[in-house]
């Protein structure tokens, strides 16, 4: 009777609140970090290469961002995921308003070797 799935009002938000963040694989690799005696923190990812958290926004960033498989993802490394995400959308967002502005400015220089519209 200790399991709180079979009591009533056991998850009083059902498998929608805390538990649907616990996907098959975070479960599978919680469960055979329990059996291995390790803690319940993947730290082999850290010894692979450069974290998320420690990426500089950019080309290399946005790769690795789409190639993860999020299911896999402990909490704590969904959340680096999420904050590394955000990092990468405010460096963009900065690209598109130096670009924006530039494209308003009615001072822009002309380019060498450019024609402007005005003379095509």
């Amino acid at each position: 009777m200790n399991d709180p799935s079979k009591r009533p009002n056991g998850y009083p938000q059902g498998l929608d609140g805390p538990m649907k963040a616990m996907s098959p694989g975070v479960v599978d690799f919680l469960f055979r970090q329990l059996v291995a005696g390790e803690p319940p923190e993947d730290v082999q990812w850290r010894r692979e290469g450069t974290v998320l958290g420690e990426l500089q926004p950019g080309a290399e960033l946005a790769r690795r961002l789409e190639e993860t498989d999020l299911e896999s993802l402990t909490p704590v490394e969904l959340f680096d995921y999420v904050r590394a995400a955000q990092r990468l959308g405010a460096w963009a967002d900065r690209l598109r308003e130096s670009a924006v502005a530039l494209y308003c400015s009615p001072e822009a220089p002309a380019k060498p070797g450019r024609h402007s519209d005005a003379s095509a």
